[in-house]
């Protein structure tokens, strides 16, 4: 009988190593940026290099960090709420089973980091171990829905991060575009 609790910390290492991946893509693309526009020369007058690269390392990690967070924290909520609307299984035993997974975003992340210079491959990581973990999850509840319990907690899961996704997109567009519409001729 192995030890639950072993795998506890495996989210919590996947959503450090992601959030690490994507800061120091973020990091390296504003610090060209400010050295572009002149304004990282200047800065370096007040704070060295190297205070600069931490400084902006620890916001972005903590930034990416807290992001990942929440969607963690949002996908366990329905999960959970599709297993109480879908599911036989009332003391939670299948979500147990399901633990299991954090393996799939762990090997990814580790992976993320050591791509972290492509932003397009620690994107495409993160979505395909979000669709392994969705797979695997459906895969090892499966057996606690009826068929029509299925079909509806793949649809409501579908149909949430669809939503979330274009909610999302829809608010930065339209921040975008009133941001370009304020800009003088």
């Amino acid at each position: 009988m192995s030890n639950r609790y072993i795998t506890s910390h495996f989210p919590l290492i996947s959503i450090l190593l992601f959030s690490l991946a994507f800061a120091i893509y973020v990091q390296g693309f504003i610090l060209g940026e400010l050295a572009n526009l002149g304004i990282y020369s200047g800065m370096l007058e007040f704070i060295s290099e190297s205070g600069i690269k931490l400084t902006l390392m620890f916001l972005l990690l903590l930034f990416f960090f807290m992001v990942f967070s929440a969607l963690k924290l949002i996908a366990d909520t329905t999960i959970e709420l599709s297993m109480l609307f879908f599911s036989k299984d009332e003391e939670g035993n299948e979500l147990n089973k399901v633990r299991a997974g954090s393996w799939i975003f762990l090997g990814a992340s580790v992976i993320a980091v050591l791509l972290a210079q492509f932003l397009l491959f620690v994107v495409i990581l993160f979505i395909v171990a979000s669709l392994s973990y969705f797979i695997f999850l459906v895969y090892k509840i499966s057996s606690t829905l009826s068929f029509p319990g299925l079909i509806g907690f793949i649809f409501f899961q579908v149909i949430f991060w669809s939503v979330f996704v274009l909610a999302v997109v829809f608010a930065l567009l339209r921040l975008y575009n009133s941001f370009m519409a304020s800009l003088p001729l």
